[in-house]
């Protein structure tokens, strides 16, 4: 199929340089067209991405309102905030010289905290 794709186009010397998606490319046996979006699969996911992108910068701001420093390095350390590798209780427990329960309660407090506000509508937040 992508030969056959190509070779269209390389017969196609008006195109040079522009394509439409729309464009028919071949005919099945019933006379249907056979457009190339019907061959190029594309997922839009734009309001996906762009939720998602979203969801990240609220919750990145919340860790930086709602949580104390500590609070805020441990989430940041254990779930890789900011482009860091995720570490673990113990590894962070050895950066902070502090017992591996003591990261395990400020992680489960601090994400509680977050929890509270990620839960309330979007605009009533910390810092509204």
């Amino acid at each position: 199929m992508a030969n056959e794709i190509l070779m269209y186009f390389r017969s196609q010397k008006k195109l040079q340089g522009e394509v439409s998606l729309s464009e028919t490319i071949e005919s099945d046996r019933e006379g249907n067209a056979l457009q190339l979006m019907d061959v190029i699969g594309v997922d839009d996911t734009m309001l996906e991405d762009l939720y998602d992108r979203d969801s990240a910068l609220r919750l990145r701001r919340l860790v930086k309102e709602c949580l104390t420093q500590r609070e805020s390095e441990v989430i940041r350390l254990r779930y890789g905030l900011g482009g860091t590798v995720p570490l673990t209780q113990r590894e962070i427990a050895s950066t902070f010289g502090i017992s591996r329960s003591y990261v395990s309660r400020i992680e489960k407090r601090a994400l509680e905290k977050l929890r509270a506000e990620l839960e309330k509508p979007v605009g009533s937040g910390a810092g509204q």
